[in-house]
């Protein structure tokens, strides 16, 4: 059942509903799709005592903001204190984070019930949700096909109905990726909008929180939630609150000037994925917008561009875990203690981290760097710049958020580069720091969900969010 947050914000004042309730309802929604594998850990008593708090400001008569006493679900990646952070890799699976994440902060501040830390891939290495450490997770529209990754858990519980809203992370399409595999919606603002500051970092120049939900409102208003400068990461932007939800406009459409890429919707593209993709773009121009095809750098320079600058952040921020003892279990002897230490160092990283790593290393490496690293990063700056170019031309850019519907699982076996060919059609806007949505646009004939996304030009959230607005009001 697909769940709201104004709806459930709304039964709580009316008493139609108690905090405690609707958390039973997300606990045996969960139960009811285990075998789905979309938590790490389930937060039992923390979210009871956290409901029961807002339960009881409700029969005092105080008023509540918008997000208490409605359950949400965190990607394990974001530090929660006194709560496990494993990131979806065992060599953290005794890791106790000592502080919250921003994003975290302010997710409790505002009265959120957080009853899960969600599945993904391992250090956020993937776009399958396959490579975590505890198990792959399954698709909730066909079991036997992935979720999308690396933020697949928190997909996952959104379309079953655990909850209304999951937070999770995207370096290049892995908020996107997961919320069109599972007929979600799925936002990300320009780098910098929301605070890195306690998560588990994969790429610094490319890591951005975001939401996953049901809905477009729901997204503008947890984002307006989490949003910031925030004294503890330097790249956030330093502007005033933003106001997305109260603004939504589900009339911006006459007169938008919308680019279609061709690079789009080219053969790479599966065909249902295309002519679902258009059938929604050619909905909007009927309604008046100006559709116009625009021509970008081809995605597949992109590709080349994410895996190295990508696989360099990651080679240096997993030095930091390498060989560290993570979360000391007192149980533990001092000889288990040390092989455990002894295993860290490559063994028990996965194959995709340590393929990451090692490639990585050698493109920061001397006599390499500027062959790969210093390249790629001029490549990047072309990329930024032929996106605005772009926007000189259009107001904002659609088309497919995936080229295909999701696959089967097994697909990420001996295939190191499926995420880079899986998120072909986010990775340019993912280094261009760029904002983003994917929508649901409908289902193929197989019944799998097809996403579509709309992209803007930096600090264009509203935009972007309104067009997104007007098709689930007007199209979708």
């Amino acid at each position: 059942m697909k769940k709201l947050i104004l709806e459930n914000h709304e039964d709580l004042i009316a008493k139609r509903v108690t905090a405690r309730d609707l958390l039973d309802d997300s606990f045996a929604i969960a139960d009811e799709n285990k075998k789905l594998n979309a938590f790490i850990s389930l937060l039992k008593d923390e979210s009871y005592n956290k409901a029961d708090e807002i339960d009881a400001k409700i029969t005092s008569g105080k008023a509540i903001n918008i997000l208490e006493g409605i359950p949400a679900a965190l990607k394990d990646i974001f530090n929660m204190t006194g709560t496990k952070t494993t990131a979806g890799s065992k060599i953290l699976e005794n890791y106790i984070s000592p502080y919250n994440a921003t994003v975290t902060e302010k997710l409790l501040s505002g009265g959120a019930v957080i009853m899960g830390k969600t599945n993904m891939d391992a250090f956020a290495h993937g776009s399958s949700t396959e490579t975590s450490d505890f198990g792959p997770a399954l698709n909730p529209y066909d079991n036997s096909r992935v979720p999308g990754g690396s933020s697949g858990g928190s997909a996952i519980a959104v379309a079953t109905g655990i909850v209304p809203y999951a937070i999770g992370t995207e370096t290049a399409g892995s908020i996107r990726g997961p919320a069109a595999w599972c007929g979600v919606y799925g936002f990300a603002g320009t780098f910098g909008r929301i605070s890195r500051y306690g998560i588990i970092a994969m790429g610094s120049s490319l890591d951005r929180a975001g939401v996953i939900a049901n809905s477009v409102y729901d997204c503008a208003l947890v984002a307006d939630i989490l949003g910031g400068m925030d004294e503890f990461d330097a790249t956030t932007i330093r502007e005033l609150k933003t106001e997305y939800a109260t603004h939504l406009n589900d009339n911006y459409v006459s007169g938008i000037r919308i680019g279609i890429p061709k690079q789009f919707l080219d053969s790479r593209i599966d065909k249902e994925v295309s002519e679902t993709s258009m059938k929604v773009i050619k909905s909007l121009e009927k309604l008046g917008a100006k559709i116009i095809e625009i021509d970008l750098m081809d995605p597949k320079y992109s590709i080349a561009v994410y895996t190295i600058i990508n696989r360099s952040e990651v080679s240096s921020n997993l030095a930091r875990i390498d060989g560290i003892r993570f979360g000391h279990d007192s149980s533990k002897t001092e000889e288990e203690i040390i092989n455990h230490i002894a295993l860290s160092r490559g063994e028990a990283f996965g194959n995709e981290a340590q393929q990451r790593s090692l490639t990585g290393a050698y493109s920061l490496s001397a006599g390499y760097y500027n062959e790969y690293y210093s390249k790629a990063s001029k490549v990047r700056t072309l990329i930024i710049n032929d996106f605005k170019k772009a926007f000189e031309k259009v107001d904002l850019i659609m088309g497919p958020t995936m080229p295909t519907v999701a696959p089967k699982l097994g697909v990420t076996k001996n295939n190191p580069l499926f995420g880079e060919l899986a998120d072909i059609l986010a990775e340019p806007s993912a280094l261009s720091g760029l904002p983003c949505i994917s929508i649901p646009a409908g289902l193929n004939s197989e019944g799998l969900p097809i996403g579509v996304q709309i992209i803007g030009p930096q600090f264009s959230e509203q935009k972007v969010l309104d067009l997104a607005y007007t098709c689930e009001r007007r199209v979708l």
